[in-house]
């Protein structure tokens, strides 16, 4: 058996490297505007993404602000023990796990059926002012669509009361009930976020071969049939990116909405992780604690995103990675 010589092995390498790097500076060259244009989005991530990572350090210290982050004590796992020995950590991981999987569950179908229905519409006038209607709420700030729901479900003021008093029903502190805390957040998240998400979903409808539509026809399909064997594969690729990525924020539920719907009468319910650092962690000035939860929080994302997207890649042609 012949065996290279490690001269001869390094000249190989050393020609591969040669060639790569002729290779990239002649894609550079002729697509130079391309990288200059990617350059702002790199650097945004790297400032305010990567660097800020190294700061979680003091999540294993007593960060002092005078001493700073490198100069504080290390107290290794103090913090994490403090959160995992709090009496409210499994209320905490409960609320937030299960107004998370309710947005999922809720919000993951409904802009594909609202996308499947939009493409089903000829009528050019009716469909894009159902578009319009649906994609409006989306540019509505979370402030105002709180001020709204409180508006809206107040006791003594609010107009669904008012329908209920004519109906003699006695009127119902919505916002103060714990059990209908999820109902309204996930559902006033459906009507915001609906309309939006669903354009992803109308376009990789539109890049369907119309021919299949047209054979579709001739073979005498119905609408339906059409959705299930032609719309919903066009769309299962997209689909399951969206899925992936939600799944992997399922315990990073938004903070500002749940803050401003929560009230002392609905704790019981809206008390989530986000809102117990704030509370906790930054308003007494904790910020080791704080940050101790919110790795925590993150490395149980980042075990569900890549759990979820290995079992993608294993049932599906479809995976982040």
């Amino acid at each position: 058996m012949e065996v290279d010589n490690p001269s001869t092995i390094s000249v190989k390498e050393l020609g591969a490297k040669q060639t790569m790097w002729r290779k990239a500076k002649k894609s550079f060259n002729r697509h130079w505007q391309f990288y200059l244009l990617i350059i702002p989005p790199v650097l945004y991530f790297i400032i305010f993404k990567y660097i800020p990572m190294v700061n979680s350090i003091i999540a294993f210290k007593d960060y002092n602000v005078v001493q700073g982050i490198w100069g504080s004590d290390w107290v290794g796992l103090k913090h994490f023990q403090l959160f995992f020995h709090n009496p409210q950590f499994w209320d905490l991981i409960r609320n937030t796990f299960v107004l998370s999987v309710y947005s999922l569950a809720v919000g993951f179908p409904i802009p594909i059926i609202l996308a499947l229905a939009l493409n089903e519409i000829k009528n050019g006038f009716f469909k894009k002012t159902i578009q319009m209607v649906t994609y409006a709420p989306y540019f509505i700030s979370t402030v105002i669509i709180v001020s709204m729901l409180t508006l809206m479900f107040s006791p003594r003021l609010g107009i669904v009361n008012k329908i209920l008093g004519y109906f003699g029903l006695e009127s119902i502190n919505f916002l103060g009930r714990p059990d209908l805390f999820r109902d309204i957040y996930v559902w006033s998240d459906v009507w915001q976020l609906a309309g939006y998400s669903a354009i992803i979903y109308l376009a990789a409808l539109s890049s369907v071969d119309p021919s299949h539509y047209e054979a579709a026809k001739v073979d005498g399909a119905t609408r339906l049939q059409k959705i299930i064997y032609i719309d919903l594969p066009s769309i299962v690729p997209v689909a399951t990116i969206i899925l992936i990525l939600s799944v992997g924020n399922i315990m990073a539920i938004g903070f500002e909405k749940v803050f401003l719907l929560q009230n002392p009468l609905n704790l019981q319910t809206s008390e989530v992780i986000a809102t117990y650092v704030y509370k906790v962690g930054l308003l007494n000035a904790n910020f080791s604690f704080a940050t101790a939860v919110g790795l925590f929080n993150s490395v149980i994302n980042l075990i569900l995103l890549v759990s979820v997207n290995a079992f993608a890649r294993k049932f599906s042609n479809s995976s982040l990675w």
